[in-house]
């Protein structure tokens, strides 16, 4: 299947770990508030592009028992795992975009500064979790 990258909606305890974009030029969405991920490289599945660009953005190394969820649309992959809370302290942060936040999935929703599209996604996927 042809695609362009992968995003994990990434929950440590009851918030997602959030990224805030560069401003690089050419870049889309700068400056916006983004998952973990990017595009991929030949031969990646979208499970590995998601579970590698975690590593080297954010230095959490997760297996693909953590991902719990899986979406393709537009060209992109999207995944969520869950992880404990505690798991914040073994962030590293890689040093693409200008930094990292915890931020509560509803606050990501509402936040004008996140892109758009990926409101959407976490929207739904919220709506299909608390519907189970």
């Amino acid at each position: 299947m042809n695609f362009r990258g992968a995003k994990i909606i990434l929950f440590l305890g009851d918030d997602l770990l959030i990224l805030r974009r560069d401003h690089t030029e050419g870049i889309p969405w700068p400056g916006y508030l983004d998952f973990p991920g990017g595009a991929r490289e030949p031969g990646e599945t979208g499970m590995e592009c998601a579970l590698r660009e975690t590593i080297e953005e954010v230095g959490l190394d997760l297996g693909p028992e953590a991902l719990s969820w899986e979406l393709f649309y537009d060209g992109l992959w999207y995944f969520a795992a869950h992880l404990p809370a505690s798991r914040v302290d073994d962030v590293v942060w890689g040093g693409e975009g200008e930094g990292w936040m915890m931020m509560s999935p509803e606050e990501f929703i509402a936040r004008e500064d996140a892109i758009p599209h990926f409101r959407s996604v976490l929207r739904d996927y919220m709506d299909a979790r608390d519907a189970r």
